[in-house]
């Protein structure tokens, strides 16, 4: 979750439970790229006690090499290539879930990086480009690289977030990869994430855009898993949530105007299903000062019953 999941969002997550491993935003990669002083903090400066695994996102060999050797010198659990991000100036440019268009350069970036990375080599991957049946192709090369975790996004690139992920095939490559398999796509809830688990026997879950919307989702699998009750936040847990991103995440000597929009990014997730019609959405996006923005807020969140904590469909690919 580029720009969204930084050292601030962490440090936020660990008041809720937070997550047990942590990816960072990628690193963009290429002839003439050095680290990301932005995202290389989320790793020096690390607020959440738990493992962080660098992620890089590109297409020239011997760049992404030079990456991951310098990354490797700081407190990394692991070093992850992602094959997975579908947003179109990224795969345009063959890198992220682009790559998925050229097995055979997969093949010769993944031998390079196994290679030169000595500590755990992870991948995240969807399931094709805009095919799934090249999953069947990609498995093998996979296993090929003696990777030490696949994650699996159960959607091609062009599928975006919008179809139903096919936790079929994540289950499918479970069976058939030498290395530990997790899986990530609409984990939204508690709930959800148990069936995932059970449907698809992945030892784990990556979570992105549910944690945005719930950052209680962590701490409420946890609850799950042990047969616990399960906390169940009111709408004015969610206002608290709300002033809390803001206290985070945007800095106070920006302009108002940036601080607003900034938040914009996060609401696009909270909102999803809040008052009829997409309502809240469509007032809060036209909001331009704090005044505003807060006052949408307490009208449609300050309340103690339960927020919904399962989103209607995504949207993130219209924002």
């Amino acid at each position: 979750m580029q720009d969204v999941t930084d050292w601030a969002f962490w440090n936020l997550m660990t008041r809720y439970g937070g997550a047990d491993l942590y990816w960072t935003e990628y690193f963009r990669v290429h002839p003439d790229s050095r680290l990301d002083g932005h995202i290389l903090t989320s790793i020096t400066e690390n607020p959440t006690g738990r493992p962080v695994v660098a992620q890089l996102m590109g297409n020239d060999i011997p760049a992404l090499v030079r990456a991951a050797r310098e990354l490797q010198q700081h407190p990394v659990a692991a070093v992850d290539l992602n094959l997975g991000c579908p947003v179109p100036v990224v795969y345009r440019k063959c890198a992220g879930g682009g790559l998925l268009r050229d097995p055979d350069r997969v093949d010769s970036i993944l031998g390079a990086l196994r290679d030169a990375v000595t500590i755990p080599f992870t991948v995240k991957t969807r399931l094709g480009f805009d095919d799934s049946a090249v999953f069947e192709t990609l498995l093998p090369i996979f296993a090929k690289h003696s990777l030490d975790l696949l994650t699996v996004h159960g959607r091609t690139v062009k599928e975006l977030y919008r179809s139903e992920v096919h936790y079929d095939m994540i289950a499918h490559a479970v069976e058939v990869m030498p290395c530990p398999v997790m899986a990530n796509g609409n984990v939204s809830s508690a709930v959800r994430a148990e069936d995932i688990l059970q449907r698809t026997g992945a030892v784990g879950l990556m979570i992105g855009r549910g944690a945005i919307r719930n950052p209680w989702i962590f701490e409420q699998i946890r609850q799950q898993r042990r047969g616990e009750a399960i906390i169940r936040p009111s709408g004015r847990d969610v206002l608290g949530y709300i002033r809390a991103l803001y206290e985070a995440v945007c800095p106070p000597d920006s302009r108002e105007l940036s601080q607003v929009n900034q938040m914009k990014k996060y609401l696009n997730f909270i909102g999803q299903g809040v008052g009829p019609g997409e309502e809240f959405l469509h007032t809060i996006r036209r909001a331009t000062t704090w005044k505003e923005f807060f006052r949408i807020c307490e009208a449609y969140f300050d309340h103690s019953e339960p927020f919904p904590l399962e989103p209607t469909p995504a949207v993130l690919e219209r924002v």
